[in-house]
């Protein structure tokens, strides 16, 4: 008789089933899950097929990272009608919700009661319940995911700013400085191949446009609710230093435009006053 080779969190999880629902066997576990998501597919082929009659816009036509982990700014709908709420900076649940189709969030704010960042709808993910959340945290995979989900919605956000795509009020200043203020409230090490959202301290820059490395040395203004101004090093093409100060609203277009990417960054990362 063949045999198939499962890992233990799987075992784990059909003895589960079968306990609860009194199979036979782990065969007729098997089969039922295959029923059950053979009918779940057939439903949510219906749902889909209903909502795109109706002119909703539907989130499977963003080009995201992850079809079960939006950010809450962007989300449109839920397969499940229930979502999970989830810090992408401590990776703690914050809450989960029944909603109603089609979902509007457009004003979303709350604090994670473990790592205490208030977070907005621009850096809150929500989970939905095709996502295997258990199988993630077990594999130490769950934060990860969180991050990049973030990571790449800013990313795109920003590049949707910049050609003109974003339907939304907020300036493009205001948004960049909300998306800094998160990078460096979170301390993530930003990844190389994606455009910097942020100009912190101690980090050198490539600036993709004109090839020169600009190194941030210090905030020298102190905005509350805008970019800072920079007093920074550039280090031209040509092999020259050049002290200099950068202004925000500089700042503000090289950020949207995605024009600067991390060649360095320091341990320590400045964080925002408050």
């Amino acid at each position: 008789m063949a045999t198939i080779r499962v890992k233990d969190w799987t075992k784990n999880k059909l003895r589960q089933i079968r306990n609860a629902e009194s199979h036979s066997s782990y065969d007729s576990v098997i089969k039922t899950l295959l029923k059950d998501r053979k009918l779940a597919k057939y439903t949510d082929d219906a749902s889909n097929t209903a909502t795109s009659e109706s002119g909703q816009p539907q989130d499977a036509d963003i080009d995201k990272a992850f079809d079960d982990l939006t950010v809450l700014a962007e989300l449109t709908g839920s397969h499940d009608d229930v979502l999970f709420l989830w810090c992408p900076n401590c990776g703690n649940e914050l809450v989960h919700l029944t909603v109603e189709q089609p979902l509007g969030l457009s004003v979303f704010e709350m604090e994670c009661q473990r790592c205490l960042t208030h977070l907005d709808s621009h850096a809150i993910v929500a989970i939905e319940l095709r996502y295997p959340i258990e199988q993630k945290m077990i594999e130490g995979q769950l934060q990860t995911d969180l991050k990049s989900c973030v990571i790449d919605y800013w990313d795109r956000t920003l590049e949707a700013v910049a050609d003109g795509t974003l339907e939304a009020d907020t300036s493009a200043a205001s948004l960049v400085w909300q998306f800094d203020q998160y990078y460096k409230q979170f301390t993530w090490d930003w990844p190389t191949d994606v455009p910097a959202v942020s100009v912190v301290p101690g980090v050198t820059y490539r600036n993709t446009v004109t090839d020169e490395r600009i190194e941030a040395v210090e905030a020298v203004t102190e905005n509350r609710n805008a970019m800072d101004s920079y007093k920074v090093r550039r280090y031209t093409v040509d092999g020259d230093v050049i002290s200099d100060r950068i202004d925000s609203s500089t700042i503000v277009d090289w950020v949207v435009n995605r024009e600067l990417v991390i060649t360095e960054q320091s341990v320590e990362t400045t964080k925002p006053a408050t």
